[in-house]
């Protein structure tokens, strides 16, 4: 009987003991912590990787790439101190700024009888390592309210413009770095049509 009765405390302690572990060992879910982890560490962190051997919860730490969706504004009429951005490189693109300047340059809005003012429709697409778009670019956001027709008109423009544009030259290494990233570029109709309406 006494025997029993040691046998039931050891594996009483033992349970508490090793719940007690488990308590000191559990990672704190919240992401992106980048606590540095270690085997000599005596506290819990957020891994990098997770092993077979650990035995409580794993939470890995992602190192998401940054950059990866390139975004980017045109306006029709560009600010006044951002003209120089707007302006295409006389060389081989080398730069996302290089890119952009050059998205940018080829931008040609619709008609001022067909436009509509405030419009912003934003398209998403992807270049092969060669300048070419791989496909059709993608429409991702259209103003609210705004009629089929004058969402066609601002789509043809975009795509005529983009036309006009490709092939782009990249240089070797930025071809490599920019094939298959998605491109995201929101194009706003900021001209004064009213006032353009009004000229003779």
């Amino acid at each position: 009987m006494l025997r029993r009765v040691i046998i039931c405390l050891i594996v009483a302690v033992a349970g508490i003991g090793a719940a007690d572990a488990q308590s000191r060992r559990q990672i704190d879910a919240t992401p992106f912590s980048h606590a540095p982890c270690s085997v000599l560490d005596g506290q819990p962190c957020t891994p990098s990787f997770c092993s077979v051997f650990n035995d409580g919860p794993c939470i890995p730490e992602i190192d998401y790439p940054y950059g990866q969706n390139l975004q980017l504004t045109i306006e029709s009429v560009p600010p006044k101190d951002q003209a120089a951005k707007y302006q295409k490189p006389d060389h081989d693109l080398d730069s996302i700024g290089d890119l952009f300047a050059a998205l940018r340059s080829c931008w040609t809005p619709p008609p001022a009888d067909s436009a509509r003012e405030g419009m912003q429709m934003s398209v998403r697409f992807s270049f092969k390592r060669s300048g070419e778009i791989i496909a059709a670019p993608q429409l991702t956001f259209s103003t609210a309210g705004v009629p089929a027709d004058t969402r066609s008109t601002y789509l043809k423009a975009i795509n005529a413009s983009l036309e006009a544009c490709k092939p782009l030259k990249f240089t070797d290494g930025l071809g490599g770095a920019l094939a298959g990233r998605p491109i995201a570029i929101r194009y706003v109709d900021n001209r004064d049509l009213k006032k353009q309406a009004e000229k003779p």
